[in-house]
């Protein structure tokens, strides 16, 4: 699929991976809606990238929000005539716990709600309600295609480790159904691509204490070092513009073992 003059919408894109990816997309030619809900950092992005960049305030979990936010993207898509090409769901977190603790008290219910509202539910909630304006578009030559997911799955859905029993389990799920959306949307021209990314800068992961940094950079292969959000930000932009990848979760991992 072409980025020019088409529109993708990314949430979490005002900071991170999201973030670079709005910065790629829109410097080949793509008009981005950010859905986030740092409206300062959202505001600055489009003051800096100019006119074909919108940011809508919401949070992931907020369905009225992500309603009212689809719908004036919507709109604004008729307005520059830019269909909306693909969605990123980019927005998430990580928060560790175990299930017991160590005064073997079981973990908060509302601690992994946190976790699986944002990374799964809101993902799902995102999708099912930017679908219906893709599959309408007009479909593209030669392959009559009309749009392309892009989810953000992570390392975890493979090998998780201690702690990340709610984020394994949300990023487990969305590598879980790429292939099921890439079937259920195949009739539509549309496809769904998973990333995995493993250890890469972020809001995230800047968190961690120097003794978790290197040991996770220690079970990379090469290269021995985090990722870097541009690095993921054209991982992206390949699985939008290559029709044949489709179904398939790419890991960016540096060979993580």
């Amino acid at each position: 699929m072409h980025i020019k003059d088409r529109t993708f919408i990314v949430s979490g894109g005002a900071s991170g991976l999201g973030l670079a990816t709005v910065e790629d997309l829109h410097s080949h030619g793509g008009y981005i809606a950010i859905i986030d809900i740092n409206a300062d950092t959202g505001n600055q992005t489009v003051q800096r990238l100019g006119d074909r960049v919108q940011f809508y305030e919401a949070d992931s979990r907020d369905t009225p929000a992500l309603e009212a936010a689809v719908k004036d993207i919507a709109a604004w898509t008729k307005q520059t005539s830019a269909p909306i090409g693909g969605v990123i769901p980019a927005a998430g977190v990580g928060l560790p716990a175990k299930l017991v603790g160590k005064n073997n008290e079981p973990v908060d219910m509302s601690t992994l709600d946190f976790v699986l509202n944002i990374n799964l539910r809101g993902v799902l909630d995102l999708l099912r309600l930017c679908l219906p304006h893709m599959t309408t578009n007009t479909p593209t030559e030669p392959d009559g295609e009309r749009g392309v997911l892009v989810l953000v799955s992570s390392s975890a859905a493979f090998d998780g480790q201690p702690g990340q029993i709610a984020y394994a389990a949300s990023k487990g799920a969305i590598r879980s159904m790429t292939l099921v959306l890439a079937r259920d949307l195949a009739q539509n021209g549309i496809r769904c691509v998973a990333i995995a990314p493993s250890f890469f800068e972020s809001a995230m992961t800047a968190q961690m204490s120097g003794k978790v940094r290197k040991s996770l950079e220690n079970v990379f292969e090469f290269p021995k070092r985090p990722g870097q959000a541009k690095e993921f930000a054209g991982a992206v932009r390949f699985c939008v513009e290559n029709a044949m990848v489709n179904g398939e979760v790419l890991r960016l991992d540096g060979a993580r073992t």
